[in-house]
């Protein structure tokens, strides 16, 4: 017997539940269905929320041949033999045939390299799956010959939807009396997943089955979790919760807990260049200008470890994790840019002040360009008061200096040097 998640997979469009931003009647993959025109796309978001069931249905509504491979037991060879297949295949049809890609992000740089030519000539239609981001596990020559389209984690509304869809339409199920009386639980630790979400409503159901009737309730839910926990897999359900954790740990300065997760990411085969951008993402976030050094640590971190490889990379990683564990604290570069972000889209595109233009031209110079600026460099400490911001939002604070003893040097020189222009606090 197929799993449930199997068993339930849409077999039509209609049917797909969730990503109404792509497949919904506005949608831009329907209205590329619509149109009987795909180009080539990279679908990337988190696990089971629809990736890979929503390449065989374009190909099925576009009546296309659709070739799967799967970057975890796929290379070279056999890329190059789908493609081979592909090209065969359009001697009967008239179809560009469809190549999905499971996992893009697993595969090599000169895995990748080998899909280029079948993309550009239209030898096949490629459409590409990944968890990860796509900026930094998909070659840039490959990324711009695809269309990349985000898909969602699944709402509280989508999974609901799917639980009584199993209850009603499953073969199994559908013989078996359930009440989803309670789904506060089932929906929780489903978390936006689809695949998780019918694992625990089979696993409950499983249970309970020897009973006239199975009644869905959040204890019965959590009990079941309790005597079958997920086991941490890089490709799966508890994923983003160890790396969660991970982070959290750290940015709590707890190096132990920090450690304990990263060695359940290395026990369970984490891409080890995942576990480095989210350092980087870490030292720049939570550390800041509290401790700049954590940023270049990181940065080597995740060099090293791209030089080395595992096993011996695993020492690398927990000598940045326990300094930035045990490392000063502050989000203020991070508050800084978000709150800046978010009053320039109030505010709009302000003129550039004309000292501050630059005057490359004749003309330019005659219309005042650059006229009155100050070289900061002709002045005692390098430093001259001017206003660098555009004349209606002068003396507007974006960067707040935090109380780690680094960034109160920060704050002594902006009062030292700007109190007049910004009305920052002792």
């Amino acid at each position: 017997m197929q799993p449930l998640a199997e068993r339930m997979r849409p077999k039509v469009l209609s049917d797909y539940v969730g990503q109404k931003h792509l497949v919904g009647p506005q949608g831009t993959i329907q209205k590329l269905i619509e149109k009987k025109q795909l180009p080539s796309l990279l679908l990337w978001g988190p696990p089971g929320v629809g990736k890979t069931t929503l390449a065989q249905l374009i190909a099925f509504e576009l009546k296309r041949p659709l070739f799967i491979l799967s970057a975890i037991h796929s290379g070279v060879k056999e890329v190059r033999e789908a493609i081979e297949k592909a090209k065969n295949d359009r001697f009967f049809h008239s179809a560009t045939p469809i190549l999905f890609i499971d996992e893009i992000h697993r595969f090599s740089k000169s895995q990748q390299d080998s899909l280029l030519a079948a993309v550009e000539q239209g030898i096949v239609t490629l459409i590409g799956a990944t968890t990860e981001n796509p900026s930094f596990e998909v070659i840039q020559a490959l990324r711009s010959r695809c269309q990349l389209y985000v898909l969602e984690s699944l709402s509280a509304e989508d999974l609901l939807q799917l639980a009584r869809d199993c209850c009603q339409k499953d073969e199994v199920l559908s013989k078996i009396k359930i009440d989803l009386k309670e789904t506060d639980a089932l929906i929780h630790y489903a978390g936006g997943d689809a695949r998780k979400l019918l694992n625990i409503l089979e696993l409950v159901v499983g249970i309970e089955q020897e009973q006239e009737s199975v009644t869905i309730l959040n204890e019965t839910v959590a009990n079941a979790l309790k005597t079958n926990p997920a086991v941490f897999d890089k490709g799966g359900e508890m994923h983003y919760d160890i790396i969660s954790a991970f982070i959290k740990s750290i940015r709590g300065s707890d190096p132990n807990a920090a450690l304990y997760w990263l060695a359940r990411m290395l026990e369970g085969g984490e891409d080890l260049s995942f576990i480095c951008r989210r350092l980087l993402i870490l030292a720049a976030e939570d550390i800041g200008l509290a401790n700049p050094n954590a940023l270049l640590i990181a940065n080597q971190c995740f060099d090293a470890v791209e030089r080395i490889g595992y096993p011996e990379s695993r020492i690398i990683l927990s000598e940045t994790t326990i300094y930035l564990a045990l490392s000063a604290k502050s989000n203020s570069a991070y508050l800084a840019i978000d709150k800046t972000l978010d009053f320039v889209k109030k505010t709009g595109h302000l003129p550039v002040p004309m000292h501050l233009r630059n005057a490359p031209t004749q003309m330019m110079k005659n219309l005042g360009y650059g006229k009155g600026y100050q070289y900061a460099h002709d002045f005692e400490e390098h430093f001259v008061d001017q206003n660098y911001l555009p004349e209606p939002i002068q003396g507007e604070i974006f960067y707040q200096p935090d109380s780690n003893a680094n960034e109160q040097k920060y704050r002594s020189f902006l009062l030292s040097k700007w109190a007049r222009r910004y009305p920052y606090s002792k």
